[in-house]
């Protein structure tokens, strides 16, 4: 048996091949089948000592069902220590109810997934009420990434105007937003917004002097609907900004949107290799390198 294998779901194979490649490893895809009435059947690769699972959940419903019997059966196989890779987790957003009769998603998934594999690493994660992930994973090991450092080095390759003002859609994008603008140099900006839909929601920028005039940078960790950066952009045009420009962790919203984007006077849009997406354009490959030496032999790297 193998010391180290990764085993991926079938729709993040591109990138776990990529990253079996660069940690020297081997690599297998997990195999769905589907049944007429919707029920699914799921076979491994071989499996190793420790296996690590690479599995972007986005969409997730299929896919936990998935990694749930993956889990299972790399277990019986012989798996001894399991390490879930997820660049994004699911179900991390509904940390409260914010209504009644609301299910909090994050108590459901947290231990369900907890009870399946040994450890879990995940990037920017919607954490905004959860003081720490090791809270929303009880009694395993588990790692929250930052996108932050790599979206930075690409945004420093690429070039920015230094007049660049880092710009954040609403108060829990402040986090990220203080972070990149810190690591390249640039004076920063947080909108006030006002949601009153899933794609309906009002934002400001109260200092507009901080904006006229000067090229802006939206960023954020997750986009689904669209709605709040292209707000966000109709603002800043407001406010005075002379270019838009965005970047994001997790692009979960619609290939279609992109145009919607575009209208609102986007000029380019880039994203992590998070989630499979046409704005990929920042790969995370080297903080999970980092984040999984610990479990590579050094004669695997």
């Amino acid at each position: 048996m193998s010391a180290v294998v990764l085993q991926s779901l079938p729709s993040s194979t591109r990138d776990a091949t990529r990253l079996a490649t660069r940690l020297g490893v081997p690599s297998h895809e997990i195999r769905t089948h589907f049944f007429p009435d919707g029920e699914m059947r799921v076979t491994v690769g071989p499996a190793a000592s420790t296996t690590i699972i690479y599995a972007s959940l986005d969409r997730p419903n299929d896919k936990l069902i998935a990694l749930m019997f993956a889990a299972e059966a790399l277990r019986r196989e012989g798996a001894r220590r399991l390490v879930l890779l997820a660049p994004y987790l699911c179900y991390m957003r509904q940390d409260t109810a914010f209504h009644a009769g609301e299910a909090i998603s994050q108590k459901v998934i947290g231990p369900l997934l907890a009870r399946c594999v040994d450890r879990i690493i995940t990037v920017d994660a919607h954490l905004h009420r959860t003081p720490d992930i090791g809270a929303v994973f009880p009694g395993i090991q588990s790692d929250n990434l930052s996108a932050m450092p790599a979206i930075s080095d690409i945004l420093r390759k690429t070039g920015l105007d230094p007049a660049t003002v880092v710009a954040g859609p609403d108060a829990e994008s402040r986090p990220w937003v203080g972070d990149l603008a810190g690591r390249l140099g640039l004076s920063h900006t947080v909108a006030q917004k006002n949601r009153r839909g899933d794609r309906i929601v009002a934002i400001e920028f109260q200092n507009r002097a901080d904006i006229v005039g000067r090229p802006a940078l939206i960023v954020d960790d997750i986009v689904s609907s669209g709605g709040t950066m292209i707000a966000c952009a109709k603002a800043l045009i407001a406010a005075g900004a002379t270019t838009i420009d965005a970047v994001m962790t997790h692009a979960l919203f619609p290939e279609a949107l992109c145009g919607e984007m575009a209208l609102s006077g986007i000029r380019s849009i880039r994203s992590t290799y998070s989630v499979p997406h046409s704005t990929n354009a920042i790969v995370l490959d080297e903080l999970f390198v980092d984040a999984l030496k610990d479990e590579i032999p050094e004669n695997f790297r």
